[in-house]
């Protein structure tokens, strides 16, 4: 039988009295504490019986739910937690509810054979590491790349809302430039990863054209539901980004034909690890292979050529192998002055 909302947040109010060890807890103090909660969260007035604490008391303390609950009465009034450390949020999860997320996982690992579900791999693998890490909490079997300290984290959900709903925002932003925050409505259109850090695509009220905010510098942000929401018209975001690395690009952007050397130490990981989509092997020989790329030139772009250091060579367009040259050639002489 699931266990209703009402439920759940009695349970979840006894574990928190029963959690606080500075106090001692009676029947009647539980019972006030969760007829509080129920009119904070759910604006119920009619309280909560004794005969229903009781129960859910029962309740925890058996395997039904997978609680178990060491709750003990002492001095034939007061109940607490015989385990200090325990809570309810840290049990495991029981075994019937572990069957049926692992039968979930095979379903989406067999789904994920046709073309449609390509892109969840990383996603299964995750759930399939987290079902099993559940089970035994001492076993990983898979890391995946996150930054637990990256600022404007707790972003995503709200402004993952605010795009579903088509809802309009009041936003503050500075960039890494900018001397003083801008204050602007901006109409949300997609959230995007590139290496561990966000962004939000969206436009500006006063601006017919994209930008593109790092989660990170937004200082705050209010959804303005009353406010008239604007869709975005142009070409569709998966095309839209198809032509460059990262996420830095303006309307008037377009690819240009970028020709590389790669030297043939480094050629197998670029041969298995293309830079780009576009990439296309142009020749191959003793010293290495020569590969076009078609992408926006943007500081992405740079950044990456750069990361190969002298293992890589632009030798086309003249602008961009200036630009590489002159950047290598600044790096050098900081180590040069040192010599």
């Amino acid at each position: 039988m699931a266990t209703n909302k009402l439920a759940l947040l009695r349970y979840k109010t006894i574990d928190q009295c029963l959690k606080n060890r500075f106090r001692k807890w009676t029947l009647e103090d539980l019972i006030e504490k969760v007829s509080d909660a129920l009119y904070e969260y759910e604006g119920i007035t009619t309280g909560v019986s004794k005969r229903t604490i009781q129960s859910d008391i029962q309740t925890m303390r058996s395997d039904k739910l997978g609680y178990n609950a060491p709750i003990i009465v002492t001095d034939k009034r007061f109940y607490t937690y015989e385990d200090a450390d325990y809570s309810i949020t840290n049990s495991p999860i029981n075994t019937a509810d572990m069957d049926k997320m692992k039968e979930i996982v095979s379903v989406l690992k067999q789904l994920n054979g046709f073309n449609y579900f390509d892109e969840m791999s990383d996603l299964i693998a995750k759930l399939e590491n987290n079902v099993n890490k559940s089970a035994d909490s001492n076993k990983n079997f898979i890391q995946f790349e996150d930054n637990k300290e990256l600022k404007g984290r707790e972003h995503i959900t709200p402004l993952y809302q605010a795009i579903f709903n088509k809802t309009p925002l009041f936003l503050e932003y500075k960039s890494f430039k900018a001397l003083k925050p801008s204050k602007e409505i901006y109409y949300p259109y997609l959230l995007k990863e590139y290496r561990n850090r966000w962004f939000l695509v969206c436009r500006p009220k006063s601006n017919p054209n994209l930008l593109t905010l790092a989660l990170d510098r937004i200082i705050e942000f209010h959804p303005l539901p009353k406010e008239l929401y604007v869709e975005y018209e142009g070409v569709n975001f998966d095309r839209y980004f198809d032509d460059l690395l990262g996420v830095t690009k303006s309307h008037k952007d377009r690819p240009n034909k970028i020709i590389l050397h790669v030297n043939k130490y480094n050629a197998p990981y670029v041969i298995t690890k293309p830079i780009h989509a576009s990439q296309q092997l142009l020749s191959e020989n003793e010293t290495g292979i020569t590969i076009r790329i078609d992408v926006v030139h943007n500081f992405e772009l740079e950044r990456e050529i750069l990361g190969f250091g002298e293992t890589i060579e632009v030798l086309s367009p003249k602008k961009l192998r200036d630009i590489i040259a002159r950047r290598l050639h600044k790096a050098s002489d900081k180590y040069r002055d040192d010599q």
